[in-house]
């Protein structure tokens, strides 16, 4: 593993939550129905106005079908994306515990060099975390 894959991660976390959004949005949509009211009679005498109310939704078979297609190519991405991300916090699990810190603030909390120092606390400069985590990364 190396730092593109982190990045990867990140990627993946944010498509996860898009496509998350996006399969709600369809669901919605595919939820709406419209009703209104029509008022007719029989075709024979005696003639009795009626009233009823109508029902459906505003797409067709075809519409049905397409936005069906759309949530199975969305749940497919999503399941890719997660799968990534599944893979990087396996990796974590193998790396010592102090990497796995300094990966985490710098990569999946985003903040800077000198934050994580901070965080990291001992003396830390944003520097020595730095070069820390890129020896690291050699050595793998």
């Amino acid at each position: 593993m190396d730092k593109a894959i982190l990045q990867e991660y990140m990627d993946a976390c944010e498509l996860v939550k898009e496509t998350e959004r996006e399969i709600q949005k369809l669901n919605r949509k595919k939820k709406t129905v419209v009703q209104t009211n029509v008022t007719g009679s029989m075709h024979e005498f005696p003639y009795v106005r009626q009233h009823f109310k109508v029902q459906g939704t505003t797409f067709t078979v075809k519409d049905d079908s397409h936005l069906r297609y759309e949530e199975k190519m969305l749940e497919q991405r999503k399941a890719r994306a997660e799968q990534v991300k599944l893979q990087v916090e396996e990796w974590m699990l193998t790396v010592p515990s102090r990497m796995q810190r300094i990966i985490k603030y710098r990569y999946l909390e985003g903040l800077s060099w000198q934050q994580v120092a901070v965080k990291m606390g001992r003396k830390a400069t944003g520097d020595s975390v730095r070069m820390e985590l890129e020896r690291f990364f050699q050595k793998k």
